[in-house]
């Protein structure tokens, strides 16, 4: 990254078409396009959000014959666009599906892809109740995309952000920024949200960018919206709200992270942990 990037974040309302959803994407892409943005940013989940995993499983292509992968990355070349598909459900050979994040650059060629780790089995206080791990396995590799127009970028996914050691391994590595996009409940949200982004932005001294999706979806959830910016040293510099969809932008500075690393060298002044405890 040799300068200031603008960068375009879609919060979205996903249903359960996944044809509506994808026009919603590449009609941000127009727009992100039109006002000079490098990279659009999208949701978990972008393409389907069904809870109903019956109905949802005619939706969701397999892994090595995907139509929508197939459109992104012509949509990518033909707006001179990085686009970081928050991600989207595929089916894996082994029966099991996957979550999972692709990045597709404007050049072309096969996305970049990471699988979220952790699994969000979960039963909130509200009655809501989460088996992601039913239908999903997790993936196991931590990845991060050389030569983005931010520079390093490295991927996580919502329920990933309660895991520090993840980020720790993305700060060691030294992603210049972190997308985690995310579908969070309300109730998570309300509580922890931002608390957790600039926690994460914080402790790798990285730029986190994070698109969500937000409001009442046509299977029933409600989400809780916030896509955000937030800089290294952990200020948020865009807040795209609750109230519904959006697309909203903001610039990267790799300058500012340069002055927070200089700051705060905490990537390279970790040292290990004692595993054994005094008593």
């Amino acid at each position: 990254m040799n300068g200031p990037t603008r960068i375009a974040v879609l919060q979205m309302t996903s249903g359960i078409d996944p044809e509506a959803n994808y026009d919603t994407i590449r009609d941000a892409a127009d727009e992100a396009a039109r006002e000079g943005a490098t990279m659009l940013f999208t949701p978990e989940m972008s393409l389907l959000l069904d809870r109903d995993r019956k109905r949802g499983a005619a939706n969701i292509p397999p892994e090595g014959d995907n139509l929508f992968a197939t459109m992104l990355g012509k949509l990518a070349t033909e707006r001179g666009l990085t686009i970081c598909l928050g991600s989207m459900a595929v089916a894996r050979s082994d029966g099991k599906l996957a979550n999972r994040a692709m990045v597709f650059s404007p050049a072309g060629g096969a996305p970049v892809t990471y699988d979220k780790i952790h699994m969000f089995d979960v039963d909130l206080a509200s009655g809501e109740s989460w088996r992601e791990s039913n239908a999903y396995a997790p993936g196991v590799a931590v990845v991060a995309v050389d030569d983005t127009p931010l520079g390093r970028l490295g991927l996580a996914i919502c329920y990933d952000i309660r895991f520090p050691a993840l980020f720790e391994a993305l700060g060691q590595a030294r992603c210049d920024a972190i997308a985690i996009p995310a579908a969070f409940t309300v109730p998570t949200g309300r509580a922890h949200w931002h608390l957790l982004q600039r926690a994460r932005a914080v402790e790798a001294s990285a730029w986190v960018i994070a698109a969500a999706q937000c409001g009442c979806h046509a299977d029933g959830r409600e989400t809780y919206g916030h896509s955000l910016v937030v800089d290294p040293w952990g200020e948020v510099v865009l807040d795209l709200g609750g109230e519904g969809a959006a697309l909203g932008f903001a610039t990267i500075d790799p300058a500012r992270t340069a002055e927070v690393r200089a700051q705060l060298p905490n990537l390279y002044n970790k040292r290990a942990i004692p595993t054994s405890m005094s008593s």
